[in-house]
């Protein structure tokens, strides 16, 4: 090995440690590839504990030159997120959050709600954590802002749809408001969505001032119920201080190996929402470098980063993550510490989170409860994670199947996984608990929780075991298997003739059943999404050479499938796509009993 580490360059760049199996133990970055990678494997390098241990399973590495150390810096954090190696620290929580889009970049703008970000000319606004305050706002927008919710392409006048009569769009679709009339709706959002209140109030009154002046009263008091709507809607919201404008204020607790963050994301002075994460075996990694981990993967993320991020130490690459940073705004963003004023009180407050977030999670006494689960389903090893497999189908229509993984105190929605049932039609439990075990073991390349709970009875146990055994080359290791069955709720054992009552209230029968219920209602709600999609299915969807486009076509032109049973077959042919033969068809199709 130090042959091959003599052989390498001395440039900047990502080395990828591996095991016998060509698995990713651990991605790490290096100034000079050639000195990095050998202080690994010198005998007086002096290693932390959780490198000593990854050393011993590291069998071959690979490397790649990069231009410069913040290239390094960027290929290191992509890689990490995509290949989660074990002996990364990693953030287990990686989703995107959603961001309010408005398509300032159509002729007809609107607003939706996106979690990619995308250089097209849009306005984004966001992040919003938890995702409930942004659907709030989101209504409140509808409600009271009159743009169009649909993305149907308004190049040709169409019918207005039942929006319009409901009072909530202008209708552009049908030319009921000019475009000039409807931008200015537009700007109306923006500057509700950018928290520019005291530009936003002096319009609106302005405009109910001359809608009264012109004798439109009507409109005049819509505007006026709008105005008092927005006062109503300020006042609830959180905010922190209008002259902080964006920042990230992320506050930090730390307990010998385990560390808490906890981050405040402050748009506009008006905190659009707080989260918390959890950070285990940090081992002896400085708190400098903690939060460099932290910043590198929270913004690896589809997060726009905002002006400023307050921190309680100075990361150890700061120039590197703040050019990084910049890079992906597209402005100057700088990494402060605050010493005092507004924002060191708003980074205590974040520190405060954190660490009651840190001591409420410790409270749960997860060690203990796995422990009393080891103990009441008599298994050999304290179960670390727990998963659950569960089929839902009525009559074996749209059956899906569905899998969930709990560890460390919470469910791992990374992990989650959902299937559709292909190989069975007809109603069998016993079939489909097979195909979605077998297709999951696949899926998540052998690698399954400690502990596998089968929503049924004992012969769904006996399928599970059947499937174990048949994959048993595939699978990384074998879990314990148990059942869990209902009225009683009861656990049959694979490992055991003993049946577990699980009606004693106990914090471990309540979580097993919790972790049960999960997957049936994981299952339960894909079942119900495929089956309300086949009946949502339009009737123009199930006739031959209808494609979507022609779907579309027809359904903007005439607006309901009623008023297409109702055209005439020239009308029909005149529509872009169509000719006499194909209406024929169409309006046989449609008309038949």
């Amino acid at each position: 090995m130090l042959k091959k580490i003599s052989r390498l360059p001395s440039n900047p760049g990502v080395y990828i440690f591996k095991d016998t199996k060509e698995k990713v133990l651990y991605v790490g970055k290096a100034k000079n590839l050639r000195n990095r990678l050998k202080s690994y494997f010198q005998k007086s390098s002096q290693l932390d504990a959780r490198k000593t241990a990854m050393m011993k399973d590291v069998r071959e590495f690979t490397y790649i030159v990069t231009g410069n150390e913040l290239e390094a810096f960027i290929l290191e954090a992509n890689l990490v997120k995509q290949l989660k190696p074990r002996f990364n620290i990693i953030l287990r929580d990686d989703k995107n959050y959603p961001y309010l889009k408005l398509t300032v970049n159509e002729e007809w703008p609107g607003l939706e709600v996106v979690r990619k970000i995308k250089k097209d000319g849009a306005l984004y606004f966001g992040p919003y954590v938890p995702a409930g305050s942004m659907w709030e706002i989101l209504a409140f927008i509808r409600r009271n802002f009159q743009i169009r919710d649909c993305r149907y392409p308004l190049d040709k006048p169409m019918r207005p749809c039942v929006q319009y009569q409901m009072g909530k769009c202008p209708g552009p679709c049908a030319g009921l408001i000019s475009r000039e009339e409807y931008l200015k709706l537009i700007e109306e959002v923006r500057l509700f969505l950018s928290g520019e209140k005291r530009d936003l109030m002096d319009g609106l009154k302005k405009k109910m001032i001359k809608l009264s002046d012109e004798m439109r009263f009507e409109d005049a008091a819509r505007i006026r119920d709008r105005i008092r709507a927005l006062e109503k809607a300020w006042e609830s919201q959180k905010i922190v201080s209008p002259e902080l404008e964006d920042i990230d204020v992320i506050g930090f607790y730390r307990d010998n190996s385990e560390a808490s963050f906890n981050v405040f994301l402050i748009r506009n002075g008006v905190m659009t929402g707080s989260k918390d994460f959890f950070i285990k075996r940090a081992g002896l990694v400085s708190e400098s470098d903690l939060v460099n981990i932290f910043i590198t993967q929270f913004y690896t993320n589809e997060i726009i980063p905002p002006y400023e991020i307050i921190l309680p130490v100075l990361p150890e690459e700061l120039k590197s993550l703040e050019i990084w940073l910049s890079q992906r705004k597209e402005e100057p963003v700088k990494i402060t510490v605050p010493g005092s004023g507004k924002k060191k009180e708003l980074l205590n407050m974040a520190s405060e989170n954190a660490k009651l977030a840190y001591r409420s999670k410790k409270e749960m006494n997860t060690e203990e409860l796995l422990n009393d689960i080891k103990d009441k389903l008599k298994l050999e090893e304290t179960p670390e994670d727990i998963g659950a497999f569960d089929v839902s189908t009525i009559s074996g229509k749209e059956a899906a199947g569905s899998f969930v993984y709990w560890s460390g105190g919470g469910f791992k929605k990374d992990f989650y996984r959902r299937l559709k049932i292909k190989t069975v039609g007809s109603k069998d439990d016993y079939s489909m608990t097979e195909e979605i075990i077998e297709r999951i073991i696949n899926n998540l390349e052998g690698v399954l929780p400690c502990l596998v709970i089968i929503d049924g009875g004992k012969g769904h146990l006996e399928i599970a075991k059947k499937v174990m055994d048949k994959n048993i080359t595939a699978l990384k290791k074998a879990p314990a298997l148990i059942s869990i069955a209902k009225d009683p709720d009861r656990a049959y054992l694979a490992h055991s003739d003993v049946i577990v009552k699980l009606e004693d209230r106990s914090r471990s029968s309540l979580l097993l059943k919790r972790i049960r219920d999960e997957a049936h209602r994981f299952a339960i709600g894909y079942h119900r999404k495929l089956r309300d999609k086949e009946l949502m299915k339009s009737p123009l969807e199930k006739i031959p050479g209808i494609g979507k486009k022609r779907r579309l076509e027809l359904l903007r032109v005439f607006g309901s499938i009623e008023n297409i049973k109702n055209a005439t077959i020239d009308e029909i042919s005149k529509v872009k796509g169509f000719n006499k033969k194909s209406a024929v068809v169409l309006l046989n199709e449609l008309r038949r009993p």
